[in-house]
């Protein structure tokens, strides 16, 4: 990857020193979530960001519009915490739609509550849902995210796809002893149901630190785990700066992903930036800097003034995540507090 020596971002994208430019922003609505994933967050919760210093939703759409409209980004998707708990959702995804270079849209979600959202979500111009479904046992979902909500995730998973909020796609991660035996039974159900789905290797974003990578369960494993019941070939359409490295499914259409962050990075050709839910610019999920634009805002900034300020976040990008460095640290804040 080519390093650029100039000191200031050039043009006015969201370019980075390594010739990358990002134009997918993921957006932290809230960090609350109504589950308690193992992996992702104690039993009791975090202590969560206090409302004053979250972004109203007329700041949300601002800054979008900023991205959308001064930055180049043509993607947004919606994130938490969970993202359903933000009560203007459907109110900020209409703001946005109505912008001019309308971006498409997207929204990661555990589905609790998406049964009686989706319709009106489709209807303010959501284009499609990321519906995150670890386990088809409800035993076990209730063990994995410590409530007992297996059935309202089903729901939602259905009534997005009735929404017309497709390809409805589902993100499993696999955790080792726990549900590393149901790579072929989900792929399955997604088959049957007409999801996409895609495997997520589980990553050091848990709000105890306690994340380990001999206990993870790596993109080898599941393409070999699903090998088991399913023909897959290379997907031959071009990645991109996607996560997922997709495959054929037992000759197609159907396909599969597995976005193996952790074992096989795509930092090279990463397009992503990330808004945090009270107001920060993050370049890398993995971050230790972030760039403050609520305290800009609500000074009073204007809207080039804020563009510039995202511009030098994201040129001063690093390579890559540096997972594999030994001075890799986690990030201070844990996933629910970034946004996926």
């Amino acid at each position: 990857m080519t390093r650029s020596d100039a000191s200031e971002p050039p043009g006015a994208g969201l370019a980075d020193r390594f010739g990358r430019v990002a134009t997918d922003l993921r957006v932290s609505l809230t960090d609350r979530c109504n589950l308690r994933c193992t992996y992702c967050m104690p039993a009791e919760g975090l202590e969560w960001l206090p409302n004053p210093s979250l972004l109203t939703d007329d700041e949300v759409v601002r800054l979008i519009a900023v991205a959308v409209n001064r930055l180049g980004v043509t993607d947004v998707r919606f994130t938490g915490g969970e993202p359903l708990l933000r009560r203007g959702l459907t109110e900020i995804v209409r703001a946005v739609a109505a912008l001019p270079g309308r971006p498409r849209m997207m929204l990661t979600t555990n589905g609790i509550g998406l049964a009686r959202r989706a319709a009106a979500l489709a209807e303010a111009g959501l284009d499609r849902v990321n519906v995150s479904l670890d386990t088809l046992d409800p035993g076990r979902f209730a063990a994995i995210t410590r409530r007992d909500r297996h059935a309202d995730v089903l729901a939602g998973l259905a009534a997005a796809a009735a929404a017309g909020l497709v390809p409805v796609k589902m993100n499993a991660v696999l955790l080792r002893g726990v549900n590393d035996d149901e790579a072929v039974p989900l792929l399955r159900f997604a088959l049957e149901h007409g999801y996409e789905l895609r495997f997520i290797e589980q990553m050091p974003l848990d709000a105890g630190h306690t994340w380990r990578r001999e206990e993870m369960v790596t993109g080898a494993e599941i393409l070999a785990a699903l090998r088991s019941g399913f023909a897959l070939t290379p997907d031959p359409g071009v990645r991109g700066g996607a996560p997922a490295e997709t495959w054929v499914v037992d000759g197609g259409p159907a396909k599969v992903g597995v976005i193996a962050s952790v074992s096989s990075p795509f930092c090279g050709a990463c397009d992503r930036t990330r808004l945090t839910a009270d107001g920060s610019v993050r370049s890398c999920l993995f971050s230790q800097e972030e760039t403050d634009l609520r305290g800009a805002l609500r000074a009073g900034a204007g809207d080039e003034e804020l563009a510039d300020l995202w511009r030098k976040a994201m040129w001063a990008k690093p390579a890559g995540h540096g997972i594999d460095d030994p001075k890799f640290l986690q990030p201070a804040r844990p996933m629910s507090a970034i946004g996926g």
